[in-house]
């Protein structure tokens, strides 16, 4: 079974439990990254352990967190020495808006991975797009790039659409299967 991690920062909680979503799918250790944007005891050692890292990130200001692209300027001594190449990476975002330049963020989770000579992982999953789509739909931000969710400014964490959370479970699954198929 492959060792997957979920390295993420949650501003206000939203972000936590969408990685607690991926995580259940992929049977993956969390890897938070704090407040001042440095990893917990051993984060490091679980980054370098696993097959594959799912990044996370709140979208702010139409990009990652400051604490988030803190954690991505550090890895550049992993970067510099090649440690994450070939290793499967996805992403996942929330903002308060339908779109919230969400895509930006999952741009720049890819370069990342492409920074560290990564192979993506997309969501895999077809768009809730038709007229009896309900906002409750998996996939019905509709994003192959990266699970994307939307919460509202004012919502609590725990009245984060349930197809937003379903979505970044599935995101979960569909990382660990590909490892299990590479034999990661």
């Amino acid at each position: 079974m492959a060792k997957i991690a979920v390295v993420f920062h949650s501003g206000y909680g939203h972000t936590l439990r969408i990685a607690q979503a991926v995580a259940k799918g992929a049977g993956a250790e969390l890897v938070p990254i704090d407040a001042e944007g440095n990893l917990p005891a051993g984060g490091w050692e679980a980054l370098a352990a696993a097959d594959a890292i799912i990044f996370g990130s709140p979208t702010y200001m139409g990009t990652v967190s400051w604490q988030f692209k803190k954690f991505a300027d550090a890895s550049s001594k992993v970067w510099g020495a090649q440690a994450w190449k070939d290793k499967l990476f996805a992403g996942f975002t929330n903002s308060a808006t339908m779109n919230g330049d969400k895509h930006s963020t999952l741009h720049y989770l890819f370069t990342l991975a492409m920074q560290h000579s990564g192979i993506w992982v997309g969501t895999g999953l077809m768009p809730s797009n038709s007229k009896a789509a309900q906002r409750d739909d998996v996939n019905y931000v509709g994003s192959f790039a990266g699970a994307m969710a939307q919460t509202p400014s004012d919502a609590n964490p725990d009245e984060i659409p349930v197809g937003d959370l379903e979505t970044a479970r599935l995101l979960g699954v569909r990382v660990a299967t590909v490892a299990a198929r590479l034999g990661a």
